[in-house]
């Protein structure tokens, strides 16, 4: 009995950390919904290449190149995040601006055919067989909190949890006080209404795309660097999970992407310590069924109102 309560914290720190990285995930899905009404489904693909772009950058700086990790781990998230917001651009250009206006099922299968490409694409160019990501944070924390298990937290995971709320008060600071964030916010509201008041609202679409893709990728190589490993699939798993969690949340809701994510993270991790690994999604879908049917719009949506 003295070892449940270490055991429940170790596993709440689990799901929070992987929890932060479906809030990163989720936050792209949740602004393109909520400014253009659509959901950009190779959203998980973005992330799949922020991780192997930051493999990339590594591989070119050398694990031995004698800098400091913190500025190794910072130029792998820079140029991830560059390299991503181009991908993010493209996807918006190609798959949903020469849509726009048209039945939303079509723009779904754009997506669709885009998260696919991009799958392939990688596994063409990177190969499909699973990728090691060096260990820069090999180290963790312990603490002994009672009886005879310890809890351990990895630094990798430490600075999940620490770069996505940074992330995430910067990005709600952001929104609520930068012209753009404000033009984003008008475009959420009435797309055509903004776009008679003089606000570029191509521009708009395009700076969703590409910040959705930013985050995205800095979830993909804090990933790459906790768990040790990437191959070009991981990107359609995580992308279903963090629009899952969107949903549950509140589609178009940023808090709601985060809050979704945490307690879909945590749902994820309890079910496979304490059932089996095999039934985590089981659990983690029936949660979403149970909540929708409580809260149709989401735990912080609100009811959409169709726009004449």
């Amino acid at each position: 009995m003295s070892d449940l309560l270490p055991q429940l914290l170790q596993q709440l720190f689990n799901g929070l950390s992987l929890g932060a990285i479906y809030a990163l995930i989720a936050i792209g899905y949740t602004m393109v919904y909520g400014i253009i009404g659509m959901i950009n489904f190779a959203h998980g693909e973005i992330y799949m290449i922020g991780g192997y772009v930051g493999l990339v950058t590594l591989s070119a700086i050398g694990v031995q190149s004698g800098l400091p990790i913190w500025l190794v781990i910072l130029l792998m998230l820079l140029v991830a995040v560059l390299v991503t917001g181009v991908y993010g651009f493209s996807v918006e250009q190609l798959a949903y601006k020469p849509l726009r206006g048209s039945p939303r099922l079509i723009p779904l299968i754009s997506a669709i055919g885009m998260s696919i490409f991009l799958q392939n694409w990688v596994a063409l160019g990177q190969g499909a067989r699973d990728m090691a990501v060096p260990a820069l944070l090999p180290g963790a924390f312990n603490f002994d909190v009672g009886g005879n298990f310890e809890v351990y937290v990895p630094y990798a995971r430490v600075l999940v949890i620490v770069v996505t709320v940074v992330l995430m008060i910067a990005l709600t600071l952001y929104i609520k006080n930068s012209r753009m964030g404000r033009a984003s916010r008008a475009c959420s509201q009435d797309m055509r209404m903004a776009n008679l008041l003089g606000i570029d609202t191509n521009r708009v679409v395009s700076f969703t795309f590409v910040l959705g893709a930013m985050l995205a990728a800095v979830g993909g190589v804090l990933i790459a660097l906790a768990v040790g490993k990437l191959n070009p699939f991981i990107g359609f798993i995580a992308g279903i999970k963090a629009f899952t969690a969107a949903v549950l949340g509140g589609i178009g809701s940023i808090p709601g992407a985060m809050l979704g994510g945490v307690i879909l993270g945590v749902a994820e991790t309890l079910a496979a310590a304490y059932t089996s690994s095999e039934y985590k999604d089981i659990v983690a879908f029936v949660l979403l069924v149970l909540i929708l049917m409580v809260r149709p719009t989401g735990l912080l949506g609100k009811p959409e109102v169709e726009k004449v």
